[in-house]
């Protein structure tokens, strides 16, 4: 089986749920410019393989894209299909984990308990998306932290803030994927140039870079 590649970096996921692809490269460019390097098209989203065909197509240097809400292996395969080089699930699904990584892709499963964390692994996952995290907390994520193997990352999504940051990393958090706090359909490219940048600098302060 594939290994998964390295960790992002910066590592930042910026999910764009309700991104069209009228708009989706714009507001690429707008997180690009930010700092953020990985975004996920959730398949909850208008038309998302058009989406993720035209980030793919712009090619913005060392952007990571994918698709997120990925629950079954033909949607893995189609987001490969379309140029995404990352799936990201809301649960854990081996099947979909492995569909992944036989296309060399990354992937970020959904996990919350101990046992989902190791039945990840044990498919082939390195990078684990904790979610929702809000309703865990960090103290939940530096007890798992206990019982990782080396070179395993886990990335809090749902409901995390900027003012959130400093506890995730001294839990342990990897990185951080982020949803209405970076954009809404009804944000301007304004309004999601001041979040990504807020989340950058408020990553950075805490990481002390």
């Amino acid at each position: 089986m594939p290994a998964e590649s390295s960790p992002f970096e910066p590592p930042l996921v910026a999910i764009l749920r309700g991104v069209t692809p009228e708009r989706v490269v714009e507001v690429a460019k707008v997180l690009h410019g930010a700092g953020i390097r990985v975004i996920e098209v959730p398949l909850n989203s208008p038309q998302p393989f058009r989406s993720i065909e035209a980030l793919a197509a712009a090619a913005l240097p060392e952007m990571i894209v994918g698709a997120g809400t990925v629950v079954t292996v033909d949607d893995a395969t189609r987001t490969h299909q379309a140029g995404g080089r990352l799936i990201v699930a809301p649960n854990c699904n081996a099947e979909v984990i492995q569909r992944a990584l036989s296309h060399a892709m990354r992937v970020m499963p959904g996990v919350a308990t101990a046992t989902e964390v190791f039945a990840a692994i044990d498919a082939g996952a390195t990078q684990l998306k904790l979610f929702p995290a809000a309703t865990y907390g960090p103290k939940h994520l530096q007890a798992l932290g206990a019982v990782l193997p080396p070179g395993v990352g886990i990335y809090p999504v749902g409901g995390v803030t900027a003012e959130d940051i400093p506890a995730w990393l001294a839990a342990g958090a990897a990185g951080f994927g982020f949803g209405s706090e970076v954009f809404k359909a009804e944000y301007s490219l304004e309004d999601i140039q001041q979040r990504a940048t807020a989340l950058v600098r408020a990553l950075r302060a805490a990481r002390k870079e």
